[in-house]
């Protein structure tokens, strides 16, 4: 899919990863009584705030980056049947760096 989303400002738009369905123990979890995800991927990101005399700040995260987010933030949407969020930088909590 090519993403034709571009956020303004210090938004981004991620897509939640989303929990496994069944446990471990093989027991099959409902869609209502799934948590609401805090991880997934930035698919794209905005040009950054600008500070007082104008200049762009720039984003500490990038497209590809997997990222932790607050439970509740940002606006869900739907995109050729995929949901995403759009948050504002200041709602992603940290980036997922793999060993």
């Amino acid at each position: 899919m090519a993403l034709s989303l571009k956020p303004l400002g210090n938004r981004v738009v991620v897509e939640p990863l989303e929990q496994e369905e069944i446990t471990a123990g093989g027991i099959v979890i409902p869609e209502t009584a799934k948590e609401k995800p805090q991880q997934g991927f930035v698919l794209s990101v905005g040009p950054g705030d600008r500070d007082e005399d104008g200049d762009r700040i720039p984003m500490d995260v990038a497209a590809g980056d997997k990222v932790l987010f607050a439970k509740y933030s940002g606006t869900e949407f739907k995109i050729d049947g995929k949901k995403l969020l759009i948050l504002r930088e200041s709602d992603l909590l940290a980036i997922i760096e793999s060993k």
